[in-house]
C-alpha cells in the first residue's frame, strides 16, 4: 500500500471543489476473484485523486426538477434573475424531461405531476414558447392528470407567491403557532427540523399573503381544468379522525383569518422573525436545506429586509455554494453533504486498506475534528446533553444528527490523529449521541422522541414526512459505532437499541431502510451493526435475514431495489443490480459470516465486472432516500464508498 503515499490530487473541479459525475466510461472487462486486489487499488486511486486541499470529499447531491425550478421563481421574486441564467435553467429541465412530458422524482421513476408543473411553468418563465413539442407534451400530460388543481400545497404555494393561485386554496398555517407551548400537542417542536424550519417562515408569508406577478406571456391559465374561476379550491381529503379533525380546525381558522380581531398577530410575527434570525448560518442558510433556506429569505423580505441587508445579502450569496453550473446548464442542489461524503470515504479507504497514519486519513481526520459542533441547537429542546454532534453540511451548526456523527465518530476512530483531540472528539461524541437515544430504544436524525404521528394529518402535509421517529438505520450505525467502541451486550443503551431493531425486523427477515432504498439499505446496515457488538450469528433472526438477501440475488449476481418497494411489497429487494445496493447486501452477509459462499463470489465478480475504467462505478439509479417516494436523492459517491467497503471487507474476511 506504499504507492498510496503519493497520490496525487486531481479532477476536482476548481470552481466549487465539487465532483462533477461526468459521463459514464466504459465498464472495465475484468470479472474474477484474481482481480480483486487491483479493482480495490483503483478504486482507491480514484478516490484519493478527490480529495479537496482541505482533507474533505464531496460530490453532488442530486434530487429533481423542482429544485431548480423553484431557483428560478426565487430569483423572480427578488429580481435578480438574469435571461442567461433562465436560459441555463431552462436547458438543464429540458435536459431532465421524459420522453412523455413529465418530469420525475428519480431516475426511470413515473412521472411526478407536481414536478411536472413547476417544470413547465418555468420553462414558461424563461421565454420557450408553449407551442414547442416539449411543452405541448407536458401540458397534454398535465391536463390528463387534472391539471394545476392537484398538485401538491408546496407548489401551489410557490404559484401563489406568482399570483397564479389563490391563497384561499391553501391550508391555514397561522403565525400563533409559534407561540404555543412545547407542552401543547401541536407546538413547531413537535415537527421534524425540516418540517419545522419550513413551516415557521411559512407562517410568516401566509400571514402576508404577498404575490410577485409573473409576466403576462408566462401565466397558467391553460393548466386550469375548467378555467381560473371554477377552479376547485378545495384541500386534499384525510380519511383519519385526526384528519377529520384538521380539517375541521382548517375551517375555525380560517373564520379567525377573516376576522380583524387577531390580539397574538403581531407578537407571533415577530416570534417567528427572531427565531428565523437566530438560526441563520454561517453561509447564510437555514437548515443547510433548500426548502427552509428558500421560505426564511421570502418571509424576512415581505417583512421588509433589505435584500443588501447583512441578512439576506448573506442568504443569497450562500446560494452559490449549492449551484452547480456547466455545459451551458444550471441546477441547484436541494442539500450538500461534505461531512457525510468524508466520514464514508474514509471508512471505505480504511476498509480497503490504508494504514491509520496515512496521509489522506490524517488530513480528513483533523477536518472532521474541527468540524464538530460545541454550540447548541433545536435538539436541546428534549436532550440535556452536551453537544458535541456532526452536520451533513459545511454549515449547520443548529441541526446536528446522529447518523453523521455516528459515521463521523467511526472514520475517526480508524484513524491516527492527536490522541487528545480524539479522546476528546470520541468521547463528546458518544455523549451527545447517547443523550440523543429515544424512549424505543432507536434514534431519530436530528431530534429524540419526535414521534408525534397525529401531525402527519394536518392539511398541509400532503408532501413528505413531518416528524423524525427513530429509524433502523440510523439506530444500526449507532450500534455499529459502540461495538467498535467495545460495548457488549450488558450495556443498557446498547440493550435497548438491540431491542427496538429486533422489534421493526420484517416476519420475513429484511429490515426496513428510512434513509436510503430500502430494504437492501436498512438490512446492510442493521446486520454489520450486530456483528461489530458481537451478536451471534447464527441467530435464526440473523439467518432469517442472510435467507432473504439471498433469495433476492439478481442472475447477474448483483442486487437491486426499485423505490417503489416502499409502496410495493413485491418489490421488496427487487430491481436493476447497481453498485452501492450490491454493496449494501455485500456488506451484510460479510458481516453475517457469508464472505466464503458463492453468493459472495458472485457478487464480488459484479462488483470487480461492471467497475468502469476510471476505477469507479456508473449508478444513474437514486438510492438516497430524503422522503421514501416523495423525495429521492441520488448521492454521486454512494456508487464508489460502499463498493470500496464491500471489496475490502471481503478481502480481509477471505484473506482472514
Amino acid at each position: 500500500m506504499s504507492r498510496y503515499l503519493t497520490a496525487e490530487k486531481e479532477q476536482v473541479d476548481p470552481r466549487r471543489c465539487l465532483i462533477i459525475d461526468r459521463p459514464a466510461p466504459r465498464t472495465h472487462s475484468r470479472s474474477r476473484i484474481e482481480d480483486l486486489d487491483e479493482t480495490i487499488e483503483r478504486g482507491v486511486d480514484w478516490l484519493l485523486k478527490r480529495q479537496s486541499p482541505e482533507g474533505w470529499w464531496w460530490a453532488e447531491l442530486e434530487s429533481n426538477a423542482t429544485i431548480t425550478a423553484e431557483h428560478l421563481f426565487l430569483t423572480h421574486i427578488f429580481g435578480i434573475g438574469t435571461q442567461g441564467l433562465w436560459d441555463k435553467i431552462a436547458r438543464q429541465l429540458l435536459a431532465w424531461q421524459n420522453e412523455d412530458g413529465s418530469w420525475s422524482l428519480w431516475y426511470g421513476g413515473p412521472g411526478e405531476l407536481s414536478a411536472t408543473v413547476e417544470a413547465y411553468v418555468a420553462l414558461k418563465m424563461a421565454g420557450v414558447s408553449p407551442d414547442s413539442p416539449e411543452m405541448k407534451k407536458a401540458r397534454e400530460w398535465i391536463m390528463a392528470r387534472g391539471g394545476v388543481e392537484r398538485v401538491r400545497n408546496f407548489t401551489k404555494i410557490w404559484l401563489a407567491l406568482m399570483g397564479e393561485w389563490p391563497w384561499e386554496g391553501l391550508p391555514v398555517i397561522p403565525p400563533e403557532v409559534v407561540l404555543l407551548p412545547r407542552w401543547f400537542p401541536i407546538n413547531i417542536y413537535a415537527f421534524g427540523s425540516w418540517a419545522r424550519g419550513t413551516m415557521v417562515p411559512l407562517t410568516i408569508v401566509y400571514a402576508h399573503r404577498p404575490t410577485f406577478p409573473i409576466p403576462k406571456h408566462a401565466r397558467i391559465d391553460e393548466l386550469f381544468p375548467r378555467g381560473r374561476a371554477n377552479a376547485d379550491l378545495s384541500l386534499p381529503k384525510k380519511r383519519s379522525a385526526w384528519g377529520r379533525f384538521f380539517t375541521f380546525a382548517d375551517k375555525v381558522l380560517r373564520v379567525h383569518e377573516h376576522s380583524r380581531w387577531k390580539p397574538l398577530r403581531k407578537r407571533a410575527i415577530k416570534a417567528a422573525e427572531e427565531w428565523i434570525i437566530a438560526r441563520q448560518e454561517a453561509d447564510g442558510c437555514w437548515g443547510g436545506i433548500q426548502p427552509a433556506w428558500v421560505y426564511s429569505l421570502i418571509a424576512l423580505y415581505i417583512l421588509g429586509h433589505d435584500p443588501e441587508g447583512p441578512i439576506l445579502k448573506k442568504g443569497i450569496e450562500g446560494l452559490k455554494r449549492y449551484s452547480i453550473e456547466e455545459d451551458g446548464k444550471f441546477r441547484f442542489q436541494s442539500c450538500i453533504s461534505p461531512v457525510w461524503d468524508t466520514g464514508l470515504a474514509m471508512i471505505g479507504l480504511q476498509d480497503a486498506g490504508l494504514p491509520p497514519d496515512h496521509p489522506a486519513l490524517v488530513k480528513a481526520g483533523k477536518w472532521l475534528l474541527n468540524e464538530q459542533i460545541f454550540v447548541g441547537g433545536d435538539w436541546q429542546v428534549k436532550c440535556k446533553a452536551r453537544p458535541g454532534g456532526w452536520a451533513f453540511e459545511f454549515d449547520n451548526d443548529v441541526y446536528p444528527d446522529t447518523d453523521d456523527t455516528a459515521v463521523v465518530l467511526m472514520a475517526i476512530l480508524g484513524t491516527d490523529l492527536p490522541k487528545r483531540a480524539k479522546e476528546f472528539a470520541l468521547s463528546r461524541g458518544l455523549e451527545w449521541l447517547l443523550g440523543m437515544q429515544s424512549k424505543n430504544g432507536g434514534w431519530g436524525a436530528f431530534d429524540r422522541n419526535n414521534t408525534r404521528a397525529l401531525l402527519r394529518e394536518i392539511p398541509f402535509a400532503d408532501f413528505g414526512e413531518m416528524i423524525d421517529p427513530p429509524s433502523v438505520d440510523v439506530t444500526a450505525h449507532i450500534v455499529e459505532f459502540l461495538g467498535k467502541m467495545g460495548y457488549r451486550p450488558g450495556f443498557k443503551p446498547l440493550d435497548r437499541a438491540l431491542s427496538y431493531l429486533f422489534r421493526e425486523q420484517e416476519p420475513d427477515g429484511p429490515w426496513y431502510g428510512r434513509w436510503g432504498v430500502n430494504y437492501i439499505y436498512g438490512t446492510g446496515y442493521v446486520l454489520p451493526a450486530l456483528e461489530a457488538v458481537g451478536f451471534p450469528m447464527d441467530d435464526p433472526r440473523v439467518r432469517k435475514a442472510v435467507d432473504w438477501l439471498l433469495a433476492r440475488q439478481n442472475e447477474d449476481g448483483g442486487w437491486g431495489e426499485d423505490v417503489m418497494s416502499y409502496h410495493k411489497r413485491e418489490l421488496r429487494g427487487r430491481g436493476p443490480s447497481t453498485a452501492s445496493q450490491t454493496a449494501w447486501a455485500l456488506l451484510a452477509l460479510i458481516a453475517a459470516g457469508e464472505a466464503r459462499s458463492e453468493a459472495v463470489k458472485r457478487g464480488i465478480e459484479y462488483l470487480i465486472r461492471t467497475q468502469n475504467d476510471e476505477g469507479t462505478w456508473n449508478e444513474p439509479y437514486f438510492t438516497g432516500t430524503g422522503f421514501p417516494t416523495d423525495f429521492l436523492i441520488r448521492y454521486h459517491l454512494y456508487r464508489h464508498h460502499f463498493p470500496l467497503m464491500a471489496l475490502g471487507r471481503y478481502r480481509k474476511a477471505v484473506d482472514g
